[in-house]
Formats: structure tokens, C-alpha cells, sequence
């Protein structure tokens, strides 16, 4: 059955942003996208197996749910895991652990948070910020955007302040909703994002 709408549990507003803008290009036509933000990644994770139990009670086969979050300093297979337990605990399939060959909820962990994206598509930063260097991602340190040790978001800092940019510190909303713009869904190194492009295909 075809899937018309995606219900999107994200930690915090800058994701939110970013995926008004990249989702209508990611999802087929036909399939909507609301988005829910919780306060931080704790609240989310907190009021997830509550909120994962109250959509097993009514959510319509027409819909499924798709929980985004960061890894920050996570083991990334124990928080998928822990995130796994919470769905099926609520009776859910997930698209890894399908119940009775349905699911309905995808996990999906940014490695190792939004602005690895952003690192992945370097191109869209500089339509956004021109004067940043077009050869960052070929610094040691940022060849793989899942890999920048640090903090990822410190990392892009640096570089935006090097030139200019965000003197008085990076101000994460405005910096989503500007990069996004010009993100190409295709053509991203972050593997993370490619995860969940590629599974967002196939709904």
C-alpha cells in the first residue's frame, strides 16, 4: 500500500529546518511530511516509546514514522539498538526488523550530527558562504564528514569564522535554513545522509 504521509520526530530546530527544505526533494510525490521537534535529544528519547505507543494505536496503514537523531558521542550500533527496542516494545516493525514482513517506523542516526551534512555537501556551503575556501573537504581532517573529530558543528565553525563569517558564534538556525537551500540530495559524501536519502527513496 502507498504511503501518503511521513510522520518526522526530529531532536531540535535546526534539523527541523533543514528537512523543510530537503524532504520535499527526497520523498516521491504524494507523500507528505510533518515534522515534530522535541527539545533536545535526551526529551526525544525520553518520550519516545510513549509517543511510538500512542501511534501503534492509531496510525493508518497509510503512514509510517521515521525517527532522526544525532549521534553526538553514542555508540552508533547501541543507539540504533536502543532505538529498535523502543519500536518494537510498542508492537512497531522497523524497516531493520520488519513484524510480520511490515514495518512501520525507520530509525536513522546523523553521523555525527546535521552539519556532517552540511561538510558532506560543501558546494551548498559555499553558495551560502562564498567566501569560505573551496578546498576544506580536502583537509586531512574532513575527508569523511562522519569522521571529523571534535564536534563537527565546532569544525564548520572554525571554518566559517576563518572567513568571516558568525564572529559572534555559529548561530545554528540561520546556518540550516541557509545551506539547505542549496543542498543536492544526490550528491553528498556524508554516508549518513546517504542512508537515509536512499531509504526515503524507496517508500
Amino acid at each position: 500500500m502507498a504511503i501518503d504521509t511521513l510522520y518526522v520526530l526530529v531532536e531540535e530546530p535546526s534539523m527541523e529546518l533543514a528537512l523543510q527544505s530537503l524532504l520535499p526533494r527526497m520523498l516521491r510525490q504524494g507523500i507528505s511530511a510533518k515534522i515534530l521537534q522535541f527539545r533536545c535529544k535526551d526529551d526525544l528519547l525520553k518520550q519516545l516509546p510513549q509517543r511510538l505507543a500512542g501511534y501503534a494505536q492509531w496510525l493508518p496503514e497509510t503512514s509510517m514514522v521515521l525517527v532522526l537523531v544525532d549521534r553526538d558521542d553514542d555508540d552508533c550500533l547501541q543507539l540504533k539498538a536502543r532505538l529498535e527496542q523502543m519500536a518494537h516494545h510498542a508492537g512497531l516493525g522497523t524497516r531493520q526488523a520488519p513484524l510480520k514482513d511490515r514495518f512501520k517506523v525507520i530509525n536513522r542516526i546523523a553521523v555525527e550530527e546535521l552539519e556532517a551534512w552540511f561538510f558532506g555537501d560543501w558546494n551548498a556551503v559555499r553558495a551560502a558562504y562564498p567566501k569560505v575556501e573551496a578546498t576544506v573537504p580536502n583537509k586531512a581532517g574532513y575527508r569523511d564528514p562522519d569522521a571529523i573529530k571534535g564536534g563537527t558543528w565546532e569544525a564548520l565553525e572554525r571554518e566559517l569564522q576563518r572567513k568571516g563569517y558568525f564572529k559572534e558564534g555559529l548561530r545554528k538556525l540561520e546556518l540550516a535554513r541557509s545551506v539547505s537551500t542549496y543542498m543536492d540530495i544526490q550528491n553528498n559524501r556524508s554516508q549518513s545522509f546517504q542512508c537515509l536519502r536512499d531509504t526515503l527513496a524507496k517508500l
